[in-house]
Order: structure tokens, then C-alpha cells, then sequence
């Protein structure tokens, strides 16, 4: 064995055997590579498809560790940058010490800050809780912990869902951090906090920035969607002129989605950008410009719209009681086209049928008091329809409800809470979106209270948040009776998931009683009561966490 000597004074792996260097024994044709390049190549390749340097693995990590400080002691210095400027500073007050804890408690998914040992099931949902604790802290105008910025903007990389409030939170200091790390660089394309803060329903606020035109003009698609919404919601006419700059160079399924950014702070003076897009080349972009036009009852498509529907609608008197009569059209016209009224109707509804229900729910509702004798909407529903079109014509006239938010129409159309769920002519959970908060949570708890949970997710989804005490009082009766009829939790995942978000927390105490076993009944599955056991433990445990949460950022739910 022999060995060698480098000219940095560190000693070479020996080689296998006294002779010939293996340099001399590679082939003469071959390339020959660095050092490093070989080391590397060979651990890549495995000893057992090539023989390594040195005839060994072991041969080859020594050659690796002296190829390594060789290549270290080698290093040329590199000339030093100037120093980043100072991150701006943040004129947010600083959240109290132990909101800042539970911030990283949940950054870091710990599921007991005090290291608990009670089973992972009853553990509350962390992915859930986090973004309710960022928006939370957000409302109350707080900013992020300087130690946990980046911990944020890592999590706001990872779910977008987390972004909007994360990035707020983050405020000036993210984006000082994110021009320093390539990965963070979405925070950038992003509309600075500030601006997040002050949109809302206004006529005219600020007109676009400099880096929100560029990010109009050259981001990725979901950017200017997102860029375009923002302006949108505090400026309406500048996202509008910058949307119509730019209409005839777009594809057509991006038309789609930038068209429906119009529908927030919607009016007229979108009138006539609409009323081209009706000839749009894209037969879904005709359609959404007639939907939103639809929901303008001052617009001159609406008024098209209603002189159609009411050629077809109107007031008969038979032996002295009034009723309504239908007579659908029996063609579409070219006028009718350029409107949005589509020929083919879906599977299983006739065509007349679905040529009437398009006109009907276009109209604005306000002129059927005028068309059907002075009546009001309570009073139109209740008038027998001819020839039996008051399916037809009733669920006609909920979904233009729900597009022109129209309360006074969806109470009457909606009907009582009582009814079977399928007995409406629309759909309850949308006619809700249009009552008052109030009304709608007193609603909701009549039906929960009469039909159970099995039909009460989609109601309980238009519900404001947090519930009202009435609804979590309903919720939580039905969720007791459903233990006691001794069936499984798991038909009721969808109505947990949603109580552990939506109960307010002072919930907690009525539902401790129910974190025991029961007994169970001969009837009851097996195990049953244990899994409705852990289900409230779980709803229970979060419940508590939201309060602390609450409590530490000095926030009332």
C-alpha cells in the first residue's frame, strides 16, 4: 500500500494495491474526469454497478472527506455585498405575549401547547384553527410577531387560503423579507396589505398603482385575477376601463373569469361593456354578461327581458278568482339569441318550458306587482297557476330572487320552515342568502328543529358566522337526539365540522355533559356511543381553544 501527497499537505486515500496509479490504468479513449466529478459520479452509481475509487465504499468516502477539505481550503472569498436597507417600520401595535405564543403553537402544528396527553382524535383541527385565529387578529388590526414573519409567509406559501390574512398580518415587514428570498416572491405579486384593508363597496377609491398595472399587464393568470378583483373592489370604473383595454387580447375562458370579477359594485356604468360582451365570440362569456345585465333592473336588456316575460305571464279571471296563465313561447328568435336565451334546454325539462324560465327569471321582479294586479309578492305566490306551470314560473321567479336580492320575494317563495325540504319550487339554502341575518338564523333553527340534521348542511352553509343562539341551541339538540337514536357520528362529519367553527364557544358548557359514554341501548350500534363520546370531546376541545384564542387577542365571538 502507498500513499500520496497533495500539494495542501493532506494525504490521499492508499490505493488498492502497490503498482500503477489508477489513473494509468483508465483507458486511453476515455474523458478524464475532476476528482470531485468521479467521486461523485461513482456514489450516484453505487459500488455495485462500478468499482469506486480506492476498490471500496470506504475508500471512496475517505477520497469524498479529503476531496472536501481540499476543495474548501480552495474557496475564494467572495466580495461582500452591501447590506440590505432597514425593513420599513410596522405602526400596527404589537399583539399581547400570549396571542404571539399561540400564533407559533399553530404555525408549528403543535396540537397542546402544554404537551397534553389526551388521544390525537379529540384533538381540534389545527388547519382549521389557524385561519380563523389569523383573521381574527387581523380584524383587530394587529401585527405579526417580527420572529414568526417568516414562519408566516412559509405557511402562506404552502395554502392560499391562508394568504390574504397572512400576508396582512405580515404587513410591511413581509414584503421587505419576501424582495430578500426568491420563494417568498408571490408575497410580492400580491396587493400590498394596506391596499387589502381599504377595499370594501366604495364608488371611487384610489386609482391603480404602478405595480399593480404591471402586474395587470405581465403576471401569471391567477395574479391578475386576483390584481383586477382588488382594484375592482374599491374602484370600480378604473378595473372596468383597465378590463376593457384589454377584452379583444384575451382567451376566451379568461374573458370568463375576468367578466365575473364585475359583479362585485356592479351598475350601470358597466351597462355598455356588457351589452358588447353579449356578442362575445364565447357562447359561456354571452351568457354571464346576461346574467350580470339581469341583475341591472334599470338596464335596457332587463327591460327587454320583462316585455318578453310578460307577453307570456299574465292575469285571467275565472268565475270571479283571478289566477295566472302561461302561454310559453314556441320559438327563439334571433333578438332572443343575442340576449342570452339558449335553445337546447337541459335533460329531463321540456323546451317551452325552458325558453319561459329564462325569460321569467331575466325580468325584473318589481314589474309583476304592476302585471298581475297590484299585488304583492306574497299574494302572487299564493295565486293558482293554469295549466300547471307553477312549478315552472315559481322556481322561475326564486332564482331571480336570488340574483336581484329581493327579501320581500324569497319570504314568500321560500315557505315555511315546516315544509318538507323538496317541497319548494327553489333551492331554501339560496333563498336564505337573501333574508336578514336575523330572519335567516330563525329560519334555519325552525327547520333544524323540525326536519333534523339530515337536510341541514347546505341550510346551516348560509347561516352567518358565528351562529346565532338559536341555531346553536338547534344544532345541538338535534346532534343529542342523534346519539340517543344510537347511530354512528359519521353521517354528521359535515354538521361537526361545521360546529367546530361556526358554535360560538360559550357552546362549550352544554355540550360537556355529552363527552361521556352513555349506555347503550340494545338498539344502538356497536360502539356507537363511544365514537359520540370522542366527537364531543373533539367539538368540546376546540370550542375551548377558539375561546382562549379569542380571549388572548382581546376579541369578543
Amino acid at each position: 500500500m502507498s500513499e500520496t501527497t497533495t500539494t495542501s499537505g493532506l494525504r490521499s486515500a492508499p490505493s488498492a494495491a502497490a503498482g500503477p496509479s489508477r489513473a494509468g490504468t483508465r483507458p486511453s479513449a476515455g474523458p478524464v474526469l475532476p476528482p470531485w466529478q468521479e467521486l461523485v459520479d461513482a456514489a450516484l452509481l453505487g459500488a455495485v454497478r462500478r468499482r469506486p475509487p480506492g476498490g471500496s465504499a470506504t475508500a471512496l468516502l475517505d477520497a469524498a472527506a479529503a476531496q472536501t477539505v481540499r476543495r474548501r481550503a480552495g474557496a475564494q472569498p467572495a466580495t461582500a455585498r452591501p447590506a440590505p436597507a432597514p425593513a420599513p417600520e410596522d405602526p400596527r401595535p404589537a399583539m399581547p405575549e400570549a396571542a404571539a405564543r399561540r400564533l407559533a403553537w399553530l404555525l408549528a402544528g403543535r396540537h397542546r401547547p402544554g404537551g397534553g396527553t389526551e388521544r390525537r382524535a379529540a384533538d381540534p383541527d389545527l388547519a382549521e384553527l389557524l385561519p380563523q385565529w389569523l383573521a381574527a387578529a387581523d380584524e383587530a388590526g394587529y401585527a405579526a410577531p417580527a420572529e414568526q414573519v417568516p414562519t408566516l409567509l412559509e405557511a402562506a406559501r404552502g395554502r392560499t387560503d391562508l394568504r390574504r390574512h397572512a400576508l396582512s398580518l405580515a404587513g410591511p415587514r413581509g414584503r421587505w423579507l419576501a424582495g430578500l428570498n426568491p420563494e417568498w416572491r408571490f408575497v410580492l405579486r400580491s396587493t400590498p396589505p394596506s391596499t387589502v384593508r381599504a377595499t370594501g363597496a366604495v364608488a371611487a377609491g384610489p386609482a391603480p398603482t404602478d405595480a399593480e398595472q404591471l402586474l395587470w399587464s405581465e403576471g401569471l393568470f391567477a395574479e391578475r385575477v386576483a390584481v383586477l378583483t382588488e382594484i375592482r373592489a374599491r374602484n370600480p370604473r378604473a378595473a372596468l376601463e383597465l378590463l376593457a383595454a384589454e377584452w379583444g387580447a384575451e382567451r376566451a375562458e379568461d374573458r370568463l373569469i375576468f367578466l365575473d370579477t364585475l359583479r362585485h359594485g356592479l351598475s350601470t356604468a358597466d351597462e355598455e361593456f356588457l351589452e358588447q360582451a353579449l356578442t362575445d365570440r364565447s357562447r359561456n362569456v354571452r351568457a354571464t354578461a346576461a346574467e350580470l345585465l339581469a341583475t341591472l333592473p334599470e338596464s335596457a336588456y332587463a327591460a327587454r327581458m320583462a316585455k318578453r316575460a310578460r307577453t307570456h305571464v299574465g292575469l285571467d279571471r275565472c268565475d270571479g278568482a283571478a289566477r295566472i296563465t302561461v302561454e310559453a313561447p314556441h320559438e327563439v328568435d334571433a333578438a332572443m339569441r343575442r340576449d342570452g336565451v339558449a335553445s337546447a334546454p337541459p335533460r329531463g325539462q321540456g323546451q317551452r318550458a325552458w325558453w319561459l324560465s329564462q325569460l321569467v327569471d331575466s325580468a325584473p321582479l318589481g314589474g309583476w306587482r304592476d302585471r298581475l294586479g297590484g299585488r304583492s309578492p306574497a299574494e302572487i305566490v299564493a295565486l293558482p297557476v293554469a295549466d300547471g306551470w307553477e312549478r315552472e314560473l315559481h322556481a322561475a321567479w326564486c332564482r331571480a330572487a336570488v340574483r336581484q336580492q329581493a327579501p320581500e320575494w324569497a319570504r314568500a317563495l321560500i315557505g315555511p320552515p315546516t315544509a318538507p325540504p323538496t317541497h319548494g319550487p327553489g333551492d331554501p339554502a339560496k333563498l336564505l342568502t337573501v333574508l336578514p341575518e336575523e330572519e335567516r338564523a330563525d329560519w334555519a333553527a325552525r327547520f333544524i328543529a323540525v326536519h333534523g340534521l339530515s337536510e341541514a348542511f347546505r341550510i346551516l352553509g348560509a347561516c352567518p358566522v358565528p351562529w346565532s343562539p338559536k341555531i346553536g341551541t338547534a344544532v345541538v339538540d338535534a346532534l343529542e337526539i342523534a346519539r340517543e337514536q344510537g347511530s354512528y357520528p359519521w353521517s354528521f362529519s359535515g354538521v361537526l365540522g361545521l360546529a367546530e367553527r361556526c358554535l360560538r364557544p360559550s357552546a362549550a358548557e352544554r355540550l360537556t355533559p355529552l363527552t361521556a359514554v352513555p349506555d347503550e341501548s340494545e338498539d344502538s350500534a356497536p360502539g356507537a356511543g363511544a365514537y359520540w363520546a370522542e366527537a364531543f370531546q373533539r367539538l368540546v376541545t376546540t370550542l375551548r381553544v377558539r375561546a382562549e384564542m379569542y380571549a388572548e387577542l382581546e376579541v369578543e365571538q
